[in-house]
């Protein structure tokens, strides 16, 4: 087979062009590259090359302690940081047989719902942008102010909250918060319609995304693929409601798996729009059992020197981009002897392999959006 690369010119008729989408400058967030042939307007292959920016992070596990190790995993989705903490605390706590305080269970609850709102709201906004849709993204990031006071408040950080400890959270939380935050959370949700109106009612964004890049079951299966975009597909699953961590044993009534069938675009953009929704309202149910709750500690007292005992454990969370899982590997030492992290996106980005070839140059830009990942939670 003769091939040709883009750039030279003069290309004799019948060969296959490759065409590299990416990467960008490195001084950007995040750097993904796609390699694809292409058949005229059609793509025939696609291979995404990722590790452009690798930072090594769990090898860095190794030479940090059981506080320290929290920073490194906070990072790697910079959209979900409380979330990404979560799964850290939980494996160490598990190791060490420790049980958390009510109060301080309840609230990682409502803070992860929270964080989950703020990452899909990122990608309700850009999705839309990417087609060529400009508003949509500042009211995405109007409600997404609303919700990163309140969490800034909380914690200090607006980004990477470093609010999550082994025993509990940081500390207690500011007079008055639960108040603003529900505040908060009902302004968002009385805004939310717009996105119902200016986006899924836009006949151009559904022609863009119906019936495009459509992802079968057997593809999720077959690489692992999770969150929104499997659920998009028709794979029933989610671990809040089918292995419950926290609180979520207790929201079964509110929390509402949404899926969907058709596994295109707009599958995808409908489970994330709806998902957040119900995220919403599960921070509502935290708010109202937190208010019952009566005055308690948040966190465990702690030795100075924190050991985890020798042996290896599991713990995996539903990220707002999927299922992360945490392996656990201690020697009795402070330090982690190993910790491997499986992010959300690292997976779900492989399924480009199959979902891009047969579709047009044009469609790809609608077909990687679609997938809603964060290069950072792949070169983690």
């Amino acid at each position: 087979m003769t091939e040709t690369t883009i750039g030279i010119g003069g290309a004799a008729e019948g060969t296959d062009m490759v065409l590299n989408i990416g990467p960008q400058h490195p001084s950007t967030h995040g750097v993904l590259r796609l390699r694809l042939r292409l058949d005229g307007e059609r793509i025939s292959e696609a291979e995404p090359v990722i590790g452009y920016m690798h930072r090594g992070a769990e090898k860095l596990f190794e030479a940090r302690d059981y506080r320290q190790i929290i920073m490194l995993a906070n990072r790697h989705d910079w959209l979900s940081a409380f979330s990404n903490e979560l799964g850290v605390v939980l494996a160490v706590e598990r190791m060490l047989g420790m049980e958390v305080p009510e109060r301080a269970v309840w609230t990682r609850t409502l803070l992860a719902e929270l964080n989950r709102v703020l990452n899909h709201l990122m990608f309700l906004g850009s999705y839309p942008l990417e087609l060529g849709a400009i508003t949509p993204v500042f009211y995405a990031f109007s409600e997404r102010e609303d919700l990163q006071h309140v969490m800034e408040e909380v914690s200090g950080g607006r980004m990477h909250y470093m609010f999550n400890r082994v025993g509990g959270l940081k500390e207690d939380l500011p007079n008055g918060w639960y108040g603003r935050a529900r505040q908060a959370v009902a302004g968002v949700r009385k805004r939310m319609r717009t996105f119902d109106d200016l986006v899924l009612g836009n006949e151009i964004f559904r022609g863009r995304t119906r019936g495009v890049g459509i992802l079968s079951q057997e593809s999720v299966h077959g690489f692992g693929v999770s969150g929104p975009i499997a659920r998009a597909s028709g794979v029933d699953f989610d671990l809040r409601r089918d292995e419950p961590y926290l609180a979520y044993a207790d929201l079964q009534d509110t929390l509402k798996v949404v899926t969907r069938t058709e596994g295109d675009c707009l599958a995808r953009f409908e489970v994330l729009l709806e998902q957040t929704h119900i995220a919403l309202d599960l921070a509502d149910a935290c708010l109202d059992r937190l208010a019952e709750l009566p005055p308690g500690p948040i966190n465990q007292r702690l030795p100075k020197v924190l050991k985890a005992p020798e042996g290896h454990t599991y713990a995996w969370t539903e990220n707002p981009l999927g299922l992360n899982g945490y392996y656990l590997v201690s020697k009795g030492e402070k330090t982690p002897y190993r910790l491997k992290l499986r992010s959300a996106s690292f997976n779900n980005i492989q399924a480009l392999t199959v979902l891009l070839p047969g579709t047009l140059v044009a469609d790809m830009v609608a077909i990687l959006g679609s997938m809603f990942f964060v290069v950072g939670d792949v070169d983690k």
